[in-house]
């Protein structure tokens, strides 16, 4: 026999050195049925425990020494319920522990329903926190009993509650030494492994199996391999495979249509080509899924000829393409930019008397849309429709995007109308995505209108559609309602994004309404969005322009000061603002109280300073001349008597 991988074997060496000189490894092979009798009473080598000879004077009932054998004695008994221990037992129940479980448990190997009922009052009623040794015996005595939806359904609990005790493999087998066993109860450790994800656990009891003698069951190593291949582990699909050979498990269609599937998303045709040879050799003929897989792994990767030719041979072999074939074959001529030729396979699976589902539909309308050709998807929507096949989400999300990448944003607009009309859903994100695409073509009373009505769908708004919104109304000047819509949102506790702010800012400062444009400012602070240079520049802006220098001063100085933002475009702002009055004085204090902010000046500020300076000048050559000539005149009208 060859040896196994090197990385199973390196999996497994701990374990085999832990049991290698236990007494338990002589009894891992099943053992035969106990003897007759609804209990058994087994003798537990390590039931040991130092008992206080003062118990031994109180009443039978009542001494914690005889806790088992009276549990024992009520099952067996089988006159009530184990839930009626308590009341019967009640002195006695805080001596019940995992030790105590677990003896019971090996009195009732037999009796599979008994230590069913017994763990589940443990578990449930009298809260003890079982061990996983616990639980390991109830699994094994179900499993040999044939139980095995209960014992897998412990199974499932045992790895998802990580025990500290040790692997749940290792404890199973530790336990099997005193309890009997089927090692099918491995087979199960693997699928519940798989079951949670722990696909890596399951790989590592595959592995320990092997080194131990163990052979698992070809369905169980199809679960390995399914979830190792689901995790895109390709390489440990061929370890195991390997390992399946060598311990004489025998792979089925689904082993190889697993296989196949990787050697698929790899791309490697030349090895797919050998697999199938040698799977043929082995006597398995590739059925609907091998061709299946193939197919799609061919369309996939843009080898359209490589998977009609299979068809073709498909079809030669007698294997009847199902709705996957088409679906797949549809998918590769989309890829290609031929929808019509998917479409001639849309036909042809009808004549072969499959009925499409919404899959299929959905590839040819995706590849109608790819290409353009919206007539021909909206048809074909209006076909799916009269076969009596209901659109999905992604049926209609995708003839949306459709219509808005080729620029007709109405048609899509109008696509929702019709919707409406036969009565179908139609998805919140379609809604959000039209409204963002209004948004940025800037047509907002389009994008408010839809809004509106997406309510009566149930759609709720987010922040970005909120946002967008308001952002394209305010390019449209409709401050107005930017700002009913902005406490809209407030009211139903959604936040807007520095951009609906910064438009919104922007706009109210353009229209001459500075303070409420401070005041959104100060909201969007205590929403703790931080403000940007652009929005210090609206604000700086808007109140040069309405003549409030000074306080187009302070907003400045704040900016610097709370948001260490220095914007140079909003020192000019200002300073251009004070050069165009002309006050020297006034301009050079500006200028030293924002130089020692830390603003940094630049050629504008340079030029914006010297025509402020010149205009100064101006003004008082002006005020002398003007007031020459009013002594002038003065001394003339001196002269004549005036």
């Amino acid at each position: 026999m060859s040896r196994a991988p090197a990385s199973l074997q390196s999996l497994a060496k701990s374990s085999r050195n832990r049991i290698r000189d236990s007494r338990h490894v002589t009894s891992l092979a099943p053992r035969p049925p106990p003897r007759a009798g609804p209990l058994q009473t087994v003798t537990n080598p390590q039931s040991s425990f130092l008992q206080n000879p003062l118990y031994n004077f109180l009443p039978e009932n009542r001494n914690p020494n005889n806790v088992v054998s009276l549990i024992c004695a009520r099952l067996k008994r089988g006159s009530a319920k184990v839930t009626t221990f308590e009341e019967d037992m009640k002195d006695l129940i805080p001596h019940v522990g995992c030790r105590e479980v677990s003896r019971v448990l090996l009195r009732c190997q037999s009796d599979a329903n008994t230590a069913l009922d017994f763990f589940n009052w443990v578990k449930g009623e009298i809260g003890v926190e079982l061990s996983i040794q616990n639980y390991c015996i109830i699994v094994l005595v179900l499993v040999w009993c044939k139980k095995f939806s209960e014992g897998m359904r412990f199974l499932n609990e045992m790895v998802v509650l990580e025990f500290s005790g040790g692997d749940v493999f290792d404890s199973l087998l530790s336990c099997s030494g005193e309890c009997v066993f089927d090692e099918v109860v491995f087979d199960m450790v693997i699928k519940a492994y798989v079951k949670v994800g722990k696909v890596r656990d399951a790989y590592v009891a595959f592995g320990k199996m092997g080194e131990l003698g163990f052979a698992p069951n070809v369905v169980a190593v199809n679960c390995l391999l399914n979830g190792l291949a689901r995790a895109r582990r390709d390489d440990r699909c061929w370890e195991v495979y390997e390992e399946m050979e060598r311990i004489g498990v025998g792979a089925n269609a689904f082993t190889f249509n697993i296989l196949i599937r990787v050697l698929c998303r790899n791309g490697d045709s030349s090895r797919v080509n050998t697999f199938l040879d040698r799977m043929e050799d082995e006597g398995f003929d590739p059925d609907g899924v091998t061709y299946n897989t193939l197919i799609n792994g061919y369309c996939r990767r843009g080898k359209l000829l490589d998977a009609l030719y299979l068809y073709k041979i498909m079809c030669v072999r007698g294997v009847m393409p199902d709705l996957v074939t088409y679906t797949a074959l549809m998918n590769g001529h989309c890829k290609v930019g031929n929808p019509a030729e998917a479409h001639q396979l849309l036909k042809t699976a009808v004549e072969r008397g499959l009925s499409p589902d919404i899959v299929m539909y959905n590839t040819l309308i995706a590849g109608y849309c790819k290409e353009g050709k919206m007539t021909d998807a909206k048809a074909l929507l209006h076909s799916v429709l009269g076969s009596g096949v209901r659109p999905d989400d992604f049926t209609v999300r995708v003839l949306v995007e459709g219509y808005v990448r080729i620029g007709r944003l109405v048609s899509a607009l109008n696509l929702v109308e019709e919707l409406h009309r036969f009565k179908l859903p139609v998805p919140h994100d379609v809604y959000k995505f039209l409204i963002v695409s209004l948004c940025k073509e800037d047509r907002p009373f389009a994008a408010k209108n839809l809004f509106d009505r997406s309510f009566g769908d149930g759609y709720k708004p987010d922040d970005e559609t909120y946002s967008g919104l308001i952002s394209a109304l305010c390019r449209n000047g409709r401050i107005d309602d930017a700002l009913l819509l902005k406490d809209d949102m407030v009211y139903k506790n959604c936040v807007l994004n520095l951009e609906a702010y910064s438009a919104m800012i922007g706009c109210l400062s353009r229209k001459g309404r500075a303070d409420e444009a401070n005041k959104v400012m100060q909201n969007m602070v205590e929403s703790c969005v931080r403000p940007d240079s652009s929005i210090c520049r609206a604000l700086v802006t808007g109140y040069c322009g309405a003549g409030e220098v000074e306080i187009a001063e302070s907003v400045l100085a704040s900016f610097a000061t709370e948001f260490r933002i220095f914007d140079t475009q909003s020192f000019n702002a200002l300073v251009e603002s004070l050069a165009e009055e002309g006050n020297v004085d006034k301009l050079m204090n500006v200028q030293e109280k924002m130089l020692k902010l830390g603003y940094t000046p630049n050629t504008a500020t340079c030029k914006f300073f010297i025509s402020g300076l010149q205009k100064a000048v101006g003004f008082r050559k002006k005020c002398v001349l003007q007031a020459g000539i009013f002594k002038d005149s003065v001394g003339d009208n001196t002269k004549t008597g005036y």
